[in-house]
């Protein structure tokens, strides 16, 4: 990330509305328009002919490249111009042609991005989406509407995850994938329709998650897996060996969730 400027710069072709609110260090490139309810925090960097519109914060050091559209109306019918908001975090990375679409009265009115994730070339992210922090997209995948992203997931190129789906904390998708299902935190998926193929090991080690806890996270994967019981057995089994791991009952919290008994989707191995 480059450091906040102090100086704030407007470029002469730029269009900043009345009514925006710009930090102290904010650029605005060339043909770029920020709309009336806008707000740039300190040292928020926008490119050229990018477009910000509707009710968008967006926190400090974030980057947003050419051709980005945040703010236009979601891509939803049942859309009435309710004053719904799009939220992003700080030091994020949002590359050329990125869309981001506001939320709905369907959905909480928000649309959120937490703190330092990159999100590549021409990634969509949909009406009432909540992304957490240290996110990345690659190129041209997709977010359908109401869709959770937990933290430090990873989402692969040309995917496509359904609206409605969760992704745990930490999980990879594979690029070309399409996701209909929730995926687990640290779930490893890919295919179409994707589905669980293991865990996403090189994601927890970079992370300083240590061998001791990954080898626990790897032996609760395996029984609630399993061939033997119901999920709903093999979850019983697994809180009764591992109830003081936080990580693998981390997994067990979302499957709870998820609900064994309300038949939510959910990405199972073959």
């Amino acid at each position: 990330m480059t450091k906040p400027r102090l100086e704030t710069l407007v470029h002469p072709t730029a269009i900043v509305e009345e009514g925006a609110k710009i930090a102290s260090g904010v650029h605005v490139g060339p043909y770029s328009h920020v709309g009336p309810h806008v707000i740039l925090e300190k040292g928020v960097h926008v490119s050229s002919h990018v477009v910000i519109k509707g009710r968008t914060e967006i926190g400090e050091g974030t980057q947003i490249y050419p051709f980005a559209a945040i703010g236009c109306d979601p891509q939803f019918t049942g859309y009435d111009q309710e004053p719904s908001q799009i939220k992003i975090g700080k030091n994020n990375l949002i590359r050329e042609h990125v869309t981001i679409h506001p939320g709905t009265k369907k959905g909480g009115m928000l649309t959120s991005i937490g703190d330092n994730c990159m999100i590549m070339v021409a990634c969509h992210i949909a009406h009432d989406c909540s992304v957490g922090n240290g996110v990345i997209m690659a190129n041209n995948a997709t977010l359908g509407g109401h869709v959770s992203v937990g933290d430090f997931s990873i989402i692969g190129g040309l995917s496509g995850i359904h609206q409605n789906v969760r992704l745990g904390q930490g999980c990879i998708i594979g690029g070309l994938s399409g996701v209909e299902g929730d995926v687990i935190p640290y779930g490893s998926v890919m295919g179409n329709r994707a589905r669980l193929c293991g865990l996403n090991l090189v994601g927890l080690k970079r992370r300083g998650v240590s061998r001791q806890d990954i080898h626990g996270i790897r032996t609760a994967y395996r029984l609630l897996f399993a061939n033997e019981g119901t999920l709903a057995e093999r979850i019983e089994d697994v809180v009764g060996l591992f109830k003081k791991d936080p990580c693998v009952m981390q997994i067990i919290k979302f499957l709870q969730e998820n609900g064994t008994h309300n038949l939510r989707p959910l990405c199972l191995p073959e």
